[in-house]
C-alpha cells in the first residue's frame, strides 16, 4: 500500500496526545482507564516515562480475568511483550507496512529527537481519515487475513 510522499507517522497520528498506564500500574487500573478514554488498548510507560509495551482490552479479559486472576494484584507491565513502533518522522509507508508486516491494529509514534518519547499512536480510524478506500481494503486484508 502506497501513502503521500511526504507523509510522515505524526501526520497519521491521532492528535491530542496519548495516556500510557504505567508499568507498575494494576492491571484494574488500565481497564478503569481504557473505560474513561474509550479506548480498547493503551501504552505501558516505565518509570523513565518511555514506551514499555501495550496493553488491550483482549489482554485483561484473556490473560487474567478469564484465567481467575484478581486484575487489582496483577501490574500492567507483565502484559508488555513484543513492542513495535515508528519514528514520528518516518515515511507514513513505513507505518503501514509495520502495521501490516506484523497484523497490528495500533502503533505506537516515538518522537525519537526529543528523548524517545511517546508522542502519539496511529490507530484504525486514523488509516480511515488519511487513506483511499483500495488501501484500507488492503491494510485490512493483510491484518485481519487468516494466518
Amino acid at each position: 500500500m502506497t501513502t503521500e510522499k511526504n507523509m510522515t507517522a505524526r501526520d497519521l497520528m491521532s492528535e491530542g496526545g496519548v495516556r500510557c498506564v504505567g508499568e507498575h500500574q494494576s492491571v484494574l487500573d488500565a481497564a478503569k482507564m481504557m473505560k474513561e478514554l474509550a479506548v480498547g488498548a493503551l501504552p505501558i510507560c516505565g518509570d523513565d516515562e518511555k514506551l514499555k509495551g501495550m496493553i488491550t482490552d483482549r489482554d485483561i479479559v484473556i490473560q487474567c480475568v478469564a484465567a481467575g486472576t484478581d486484575p487489582s494484584t496483577v501490574e500492567a507491565g507483565r502484559f508488555a511483550g513484543d513492542l513495535h513502533w515508528v519514528d514520528a518522522k518516518a515515511p507514513a509507508q513505513k507505518a503501514l507496512d509495520t502495521m501490516e508486516q506484523h497484523r497490528i491494529k495500533r502503533l505506537p509514534v516515538i518522537d525519537v529527537d526529543n528523548g524517545h518519547r511517546l508522542c502519539g499512536m496511529i490507530t484504525e480510524a486514523d488509516l480511515a481519515r488519511n487513506l483511499s478506500d483500495k488501501q484500507i481494503a488492503e491494510f485490512a486484508s493483510q491484518v485481519y487475513a487468516t494466518a
